[in-house]
């Protein structure tokens, strides 16, 4: 059974009824650059919300900034990398950045002691984010517990124009802490267009489907909030979860599901000779069938992450469908890829580490 909100994710995704059921826009209209996100080329960015706003923005050279939060309660893996690359994407295309660390969420949803979270922010994703090429020039970071007063106002005046009603259509059974985490959410998406950041311009939140009720509500408050702060409703766009390694959810809590940025080549490999493929049963059946590249987390590691160039997917795609490529080899073509990646970042990120406390204001 599908369940997907916030804060829980369960069963398999039905992309095309999320954009049917909630009025998602599907993102393959959109071609916004001569150099557009591999997400984008690949429909990995599925849907959106008001991307026009963005698109034109980029386009025009007008000002506009990209918002996104992150979670700071485990490793960061090759699921995060995704959005990290979203953001560099949107901030060599013009966006000011803003990075909200969301400690108190993760304190308060995940029993993650606000100190470990700091930590988290700072160690697994400020500098995964700057080894994958993030500059810090006009990044915006924060933490949701120590931050400036006109994000607390804010944050607190949303209370007047939000119903107990209202969120329990939104999110269903609510608790004191998804309510906080909801408006504070909607505080984050909202004050980088505040007159002391900028005033009024168009956001766009780089989000999984999962986050789609924030958006929802947020933009609604936008426009409950229009006459006293001009905000313009936020866009988002939305992308597919990457699976994890042996099928089903990526999670942060099964060290088998991913591999984090900080795994050591040899522990990388061992996972991925381990993963699940769309392989046959035997090496003839497969030579005769061909394999089902659709649901190989090895081809997925190709999609989403190592191989940027579409013919060179392209070949492997069909080479896989037609037989004529095996898992084994496969694998071990993966496995070299994902070494060669993690010695390289895992060097950067050791020199990005004083740009990182220095980021976050430590």
């Amino acid at each position: 059974m599908e369940k997907i909100d916030p804060w829980t994710l369960q069963g398999a995704v039905d992309y095309q009824g999320l954009l049917d059921e909630f009025g998602m826009e599907p993102m393959q209209a959109y071609s916004v650059t001569h150099d557009d996100l591999r997400y984008i080329r690949r429909g990995v960015v599925f849907g959106h919300r008001d991307f026009g706003r963005i698109a034109n923005a980029m386009k025009g050279g007008k000002p506009y900034a990209m918002m996104t939060g992150l979670m700071p309660s485990g490793k960061f893996h090759f699921g995060h990398k995704m959005v990290a690359d979203e953001i560099i994407w949107f901030q060599e295309h013009g966006a000011d950045v803003f990075i909200c660390a969301a400690d108190l969420e993760s304190y308060t949803m995940r029993d993650v002691p606000l100190a470990a979270a700091r930590e988290t922010a700072v160690k697994e994703y400020l500098e995964n984010y700057l080894a994958l090429g993030l500059a810090p020039k006009n990044v915006n970071f924060w933490f949701q517990t120590d931050y400036r007063t006109e994000y607390y106002r804010l944050r607190d005046m949303f209370a007047k124009k939000v119903t107990f009603n209202e969120l329990k259509a939104i999110y269903g059974e609510l608790s004191p802490g998804k309510i906080f985490s909801a408006l504070t959410q909607a505080a984050d998406i909202l004050h980088p267009q505040l007159p002391e950041l900028g005033g009024p311009r168009p956001v766009v939140v780089p989000v999984g489907a999962d986050q789609d009720p924030h958006i929802r509500l947020t933009r609604d408050i936008a426009s409950r909030f229009e006459a006293e702060f001009h905000f313009i409703p936020p866009s988002a766009t939305f992308h597919k979860f990457m699976e994890g390694l042996q099928g089903g959810k990526m999670s942060s809590s099964d060290s088998k599901s991913y591999i984090a940025l900080t795994d050591t080549p040899d522990e990388a490999a061992k996972k991925i000779m381990g993963a699940k493929t769309g392989g046959r049963a035997t090496v003839e059946e497969q030579k005769k069938k061909g394999g089902v590249p659709e649901e190989c987390m090895i081809y997925a590691m190709y999609l989403y992450h190592l191989i940027d160039d579409d013919l060179a997917l392209s070949d492997i795609y069909h080479e896989c469908k037609k037989g004529a490529l095996l898992c084994g080899e496969d694998k071990k073509r993966c496995a070299e890829m994902v070494a060669r990646f993690l010695e390289e970042h895992q060097k950067r990120k050791a020199k990005a580490s004083a740009k990182a406390e220095k980021l976050a204001g430590r």
